[in-house]
């Protein structure tokens, strides 16, 4: 498969991760991103023996968008500490069951991981903090357009908490109604600084034009 890499050098890797593919393997064996991209950098630098790659962070099976990866470890240590300061930022788009009347709100729960993979809001969970902007409504079809910005990483986190508060993504089969298409979340911009230039970076991707995404013009929100 080909991989859309936005960015290059010898300290990052940042690319776009497609739709329904592994952040990184699991047990079960499905081809992973990770794996993928150590391949491409052994051949195109015709590294021998093992080559490294940080995963410094990761996105739900389902979910497309941008990732960075660390080429070296103290590139992963650095991206490492600017997530824990909330200095890597993620912002995602995302489609939801409902019409949501406010602008712009901003939601705190607690999130508790179960055994079987799932997660809850729960009172002895860790705090969960978002805040999203609506950007559209398609009032026909029932659906808000909205930005979200993550404060904390809680597993499972923005579709646990959209469905909490009665809006469940569209497409979500484990939190939503289980209607049987692609998940309406997207990882579309990424931003944070050079772990060794200082230099801010900022990368943007928009959604495939699949399912739900075409019943917005998404890309006039985000240029």
């Amino acid at each position: 498969m080909k991989i859309n890499i936005l960015y290059e050098d010898n300290h990052l890797l940042v690319v776009e991760k497609p739709i329904n593919m592994l952040s990184q393997s699991d047990n079960t064996k499905d081809q992973d991103l990770l794996t993928l991209l150590k391949e491409y950098i052994k051949e195109k630098y015709h590294k021998p023996g093992n080559v490294y790659l940080g995963l410094v962070h990761r996105l739900d099976r389902p979910v497309g968008g941008v990732m960075v990866f660390a080429r070296t470890s103290k590139a992963a240590s650095r991206l490492s500490d600017q997530i824990k300061n909330h200095k890597l930022k993620k912002t995602y788009l995302a489609i939801v069951e409902g019409i949501i009347e406010e602008g712009t709100t901003t939601w705190t729960d607690k999130i508790k991981k179960l055994d079987n993979g799932n997660s809850i809001i729960s009172e002895d969970g860790k705090e969960a903090i978002l805040d999203f902007t609506v950007l559209d409504r398609n009032k026909k079809e029932n659906m808000t357009l909205v930005k979200i910005n993550l404060k904390t990483g809680r597993h499972h986190q923005i579709r646990v908490q959209f469905a909490y508060h009665n809006h469940p993504l569209c497409g979500d089969q484990r939190y939503g109604n289980g209607e049987k298409k692609q998940i309406a979340l997207f990882a579309y911009k990424l931003s944070f600084e050079h772990p060794t230039t200082k230099e801010k970076l900022e990368f943007t991707v928009l959604p495939p034009k699949i399912d739900d995404w075409t019943k917005f013009t998404v890309s006039k929100y985000v240029q």
